[in-house]
């Protein structure tokens, strides 16, 4: 028995379209970009539920689309001038909560890529939690989007992160 092409694009568009959920933590909207296709660095964005009555903390990440992995936030340094660094003990994501990591703040820093962030392609990252586990996310890259209204304008640009 055979498909139509039409028909298999639109049950994988479906099944990618889902978010991925494993021990009551759900990863939605995920996506990840790089600032050129000759970057260095970039960056994964999501949103992460909690959905279990109990607080559980993201601890790591790691991926094969890069030589390193780290948590990172933007810090102001001084007079507006904000400072990639890594976040040290994880981030905290309260039991029944939603936590937003997003360009600007808190994100996934893919560090020394394995190959470019080629748009419309996919990665595969691992986030660690303290509580449940590891959970496998496949994230789409989308060097098009635009950051949100509330993000640091100007701050995205991830090529010039050293390794």
């Amino acid at each position: 028995m055979s498909f139509p092409k039409p028909i298999l694009a639109a049950v994988a568009a479906t099944f990618l379209a889902l978010p991925a959920l494993a021990d009551n933590i759900m990863v939605m909207d995920p996506y990840a970009r790089a600032a050129s296709p000759s970057a260095k660095a970039g960056a994964a964005f999501m949103m992460l539920h909690n959905t279990s009555g109990a607080d559980d903390v993201l601890i790591a990440a790691r991926s094969d689309a890069a030589k390193r992995v780290e948590l990172h936030t933007h810090v102001e340094v001084s007079d507006g001038v904000m400072k990639m660094t890594e976040i040290e003990g994880g981030i905290a994501i309260p039991a029944g909560t939603m936590y937003e990591m997003k360009r600007g703040a808190d994100h996934v820093m893919l560090m020394g890529l394995t190959g470019p962030l080629e748009q419309g392609s996919d990665i595969e990252v691992t986030l660690v939690f303290e509580n449940a586990g590891e959970v496998v996310v496949t994230i789409p890259v989308d060097n098009q989007r635009k950051p949100a209204a509330d993000a640091h304008g100007g701050h995205d640009d991830h090529s010039t992160h050293s390794n």
